[in-house]
């Protein structure tokens, strides 16, 4: 009975919900937009990454639905196991997102439009599906999250260079987003910024306040579950927000005001990579894959 008045009980179960039910909203949202992406709107590198980046989505959204549903059914869950295989994809989702802004913003330049192999998307899609796994799977296995035993050793290692990769994939996208908005903002007037502007802008943004704390938290996690407890749901749910905002973003750039249209002609506005009017017949430089 004493639990029940616990003021942290009481705050991690509003926040176990709330996480339940909006991770649910972003395995349709996520679910939709992959569709459209697939079979809708002509592929193109900027339709590439973001629908790798919906896949991840939708793969650590569903984790989230998977594992949350099980803890309400049996009353516990593997709190180790539901953590490793949710950051898994949650990372895919960090690379794939990093590349993305990184990419959307070189290929504002001149000189890069130029140069920008063509399989430049398809590898680092590629690599983030390739490379993460791995990326998340021996630190946790080494560390004992996985398997019963921990080699410290190892553990540390491994740990390290995580950690270290992580902070990296934020610093490319959050670095490489501020360096398009001054881009932007300065050589390139209002009227002929690329199509993606807005896209990478607000990803770059998200990333920092919504995905960056679930990095620390794989970072700080020995620290964090013996003085912050609170801090892994709360981190969570910010996530869970990044990921399942991102196909009602999207949804919300292609409205236009007082005109009722069907949801594939919504998205085909603002994520096809068709040319854009009013730039004298030039497509966008993502375009050219």
């Amino acid at each position: 009975m004493i639990n029940i008045f616990n003021p942290w009980t009481a705050f991690n179960n509003v926040i176990f919900y709330i996480t339940l039910v909006l991770s649910a909203g972003g395995v349709a949202g996520n679910g939709v937009l992959i569709w459209n992406l697939v079979f809708h709107i002509k592929k193109g590198a900027l339709n590439l990454y973001l629908l790798n980046l919906a896949a991840a989505d939708f793969l650590f959204l569903s984790c989230q639905v998977g594992f949350s549903c099980a803890q309400l059914l049996r009353g516990s869950a593997d709190s180790a196991l539901y953590f490793v295989i949710t950051f898994l994809w949650f990372s895919v989702g960090l690379w794939v997102l990093a590349c993305f802004c990184l990419d959307g913003w070189l290929s504002s330049v001149a000189c890069y439009q130029r140069r920008r192999p063509r399989i430049t998307s398809p590898v680092l899609c590629a690599l983030a599906w390739a490379l993460a796994p791995p990326a998340v799977l021996l630190p946790a296995d080494a560390c004992g999250m996985l398997t019963a035993g921990a080699r410290w050793l190892t553990c540390v290692r491994y740990y390290s260079v995580s950690i270290v990769w992580l902070l990296a994939l934020v610093g490319v996208g959050f670095g490489a987003t501020m360096a398009f908005i001054v881009w932007a903002s300065c050589c390139a007037p209002t009227s002929q910024r690329p199509k993606f502007y807005s896209l990478v802008r607000s990803s770059g943004l998200l990333l920092l306040f919504c995905r960056l704390p679930l990095v620390i938290c794989w970072s700080l996690r020995p620290l964090l579950a013996f003085l912050f407890s609170f801090l892994p749901p709360l981190a969570t749910l910010l996530a869970c927000v990044d990921s399942s905002c991102k196909p009602l973003l999207y949804l919300l750039a292609g409205m236009q005001l007082g005109r009722r249209e069907a949801l594939r002609v919504v998205l085909h506005r603002v994520l096809s990579e068709e040319t854009q009017p009013g730039l004298r017949g030039l497509a966008l430089p993502m375009a050219r894959v």
